[in-house]
């Protein structure tokens, strides 16, 4: 049997084994990536990525050709609620609320002092092709698909996996050092017997991907999600959920359309065209509306979480790691940013720069993070059922008792104006679904080997997931400040990542110079930020935000998070002891 080998084996060609194979190109590590499928997934998926994540794809010069072929930013400024798009009843073509979000009107100044980058809406049955695209671009990438993982054994020095290629039926070996399973929990976590925790079956959806000219019925292209509440339907996830696809227009003119269904896991209802196509047209009351249905896909709404996110020489990420409701849309960005921590901790111990110890913090920095991504999303999924209590809608009601609580709400009188003011409200709360700032970019890790503690409290956190405080407190993703460099504006964030570590200060302390140079193993980038330095702040944010006195320092990991920080430069003999413990070489 022919045998390959490779430093990383990953088993998925998804969005997290794409991305991983991205970032390990980059680093300089060799992966083979295995995919069942001969393409990349054709569904809609995930179409939202949060700042955070396309922060990690600017760094691989992915994030601008992401903007130009996605949503233009003016068209996913807001999320609407509405009874339906057509019809001439009384009840029909109304706007129940709109809400800001995604960083779009009330929240762009905040939004935009936070990172150099705006969220991203594009569908992944294109976000894939665009990172194949790229991943083939990357001589130490090794993409293969319809191949398929039979089995895998592991021992101390590395794994050994059987694999298919399906288009050949032969099967050949491959010897990796480490294998990741990026398949979503098909084969890799249940080989290992790791188990899932949480709520496996909460709704089932349907998702259904069409094509269809809505433009008549549509007067604001700023909301990127449009819910539909039918007071004949029973609420929010019995009525649907709507997305522009694109793939040239995101407006009212866009040529494709998702629409999310939900239904009772015992519901006996048979979901296929036939039966789909009079449900839009009722739902949106557009009888004569002709879709043509492009793909369908059923799929379960989960919150789980994996027991562990290692086995020996084998790592679990993105969906093998945990599966969210698609609310706050925490699924894909959860898993590129599982990619982006793990990846510089393989490198760094493949290359010999750190002792394997350092990979245990893996699961401890992205476990927690997992887990309060799941709690969150399942959150923001059930408290669609507030809303539905706001504007007044009983479950199991009679439909008239539901259609009266819409005919008050909608009412120029003082009880609908009462209610309004009611639904705006309980609505309000939603934020932490399309407004969640600090969980998008806040997320912090906290006992971590591969961070050192100064001692500093934690900033408070918003209970709504809306407020988020930048610090550069170890175990933070450092804050974005614009600076310039070279007659330049450039970020705080483009001085760091791209598998270095790097000591930011704000003076010209020889003594940083001096503890860099001592650093063994792995190389210590300064960057001095001020007047006259490397970067200047004209604007003081950064002085503001360094948390330090000028001559104290903060190293950055090259994933960008806070490792460790010094006051003043007395510290300055320790950074070679930090930067030997964040790499786990003091243990060895």
């Amino acid at each position: 049997m022919n045998t390959i080998t490779t430093d990383v084996l990953i088993i998925g060609g998804a969005g997290s084994g794409l991305s991983l194979a991205i970032f390990l190109n980059r680093l300089g590590i060799s992966s083979w990536l295995v995919e069942r499928h001969p393409t990349t997934s054709p569904a809609p998926k995930a179409h939202y990525y949060n700042q955070r994540t396309m922060e990690i794809l600017r760094e691989e010069g992915l994030a601008d050709k992401i903007y130009e072929l996605g949503t233009p930013a003016a068209n996913m400024a807001r999320v609407g609620w509405y009874t339906s798009l057509g019809g001439d009843g009384e009840l029909d073509h109304k706007t129940i609320y709109l809400m800001d979000a995604f960083g779009g009107f009330s929240l762009a100044e905040t939004y935009e002092r936070d990172s150099p980058c705006r969220s991203a809406n594009y569908p992944q049955l294109r976000l894939e092709p665009l990172l194949l695209e790229h991943a083939r671009t990357s001589p130490l990438a090794h993409l293969n698909y319809h191949h398929e993982l039979v089995s895998f054994v592991q021992d101390a020095d590395g794994v050994t996996a059987t694999v298919l290629d399906r288009d050949t039926e032969l099967q050949y070996e491959v010897r990796a050092k480490y294998l990741i399973g990026a398949d979503g929990g098909r084969k890799v976590g249940p080989a290992l017997g790791i188990e899932m925790d949480g709520i496996p079956r909460l709704f089932d959806m349907v998702t259904v991907h069409f094509a269809a000219d809505l433009s008549a019925y549509l007067d604001d292209d700023s909301p990127m999600i449009r819910w539909f509440l039918s007071p004949d339907k029973g609420g929010s996830w019995g009525s649907g959920v709507m997305v522009a696809l694109g793939p040239e227009k995101y407006d009212r003119h866009s040529e494709e359309w998702l629409f999310h269904f939900a239904f009772q896991p015992d519901d006996p209802s048979q979901f296929d065209a036939e039966s789909v196509v009079p449900r839009l047209r009722d739902l949106l009351k557009l009888p004569e509306l002709e879709p043509r249905i492009i793909r369908m896909n059923d799929w379960k709404v989960q919150g789980v979480l994996a027991r562990r996110y290692r086995e020996g020489r084998v790592f679990l990420v993105g969906d093998s790691a945990h599966r969210h409701p698609p609310t706050t849309g925490l699924g894909l960005n959860s898993a590129i940013q599982d990619t982006h921590n793990l990846a510089w901790k393989l490198a760094a111990v493949l290359k010999g720069q750190a002792d394997p110890s350092l990979l245990d913090s893996y699961e401890a920095e992205r476990r927690p993070v997992g887990a309060r991504n799941v709690n969150w999303a399942l959150l923001t999924f059930q408290n669609h059922l507030v809303i539905d209590a706001g504007i007044g809608l009983i479950p199991g009601a009679p439909v008239e008792v539901n259609r009266e609580a819409f005919r008050l709400l909608f009412s120029d009188t003082a009880e609908g104006a009462t209610r309004r003011q009611r639904l705006h409200e309980v609505i309000q709360s939603q934020r932490t679904e399309f407004q969640a700032h600090d969980i998008e970019i806040g997320f912090a890790y906290e006992n971590s080997p591969a961070i050192i503690p100064d001692g500093s409290a934690a900033p408070v956190k918003s209970p709504m997931g809306d407020e988020h405080i930048p610090v550069t407190r170890p175990g933070h993703r450092l804050p974005h400040a614009w600076v310039t460099r070279s007659g330049g504006t450039i970020s705080t964030l483009d001085l760091v990542g791209r598998g270095r570590f790097v000591l930011l200060t704000s003076s010209r302390s020889l003594h940083w110079q001096k503890a860099a140079k001592s650093v063994v193993g792995a190389a210590v980038d300064v960057v001095a930020i001020g007047p006259g330095l490397d970067c200047e702040d004209p604007s003081g944010r950064w002085a503001a935000l360094r948390g330090t006195e000028p001559d104290g320092a903060i190293l950055v990991r090259p994933d960008g998070h806070v490792a460790w920080r010094a006051e003043d430069s007395d510290r300055s003999g320790q950074l070679a002891g930090a930067v030997k413990r964040i790499l786990g070489r003091d243990a060895a």
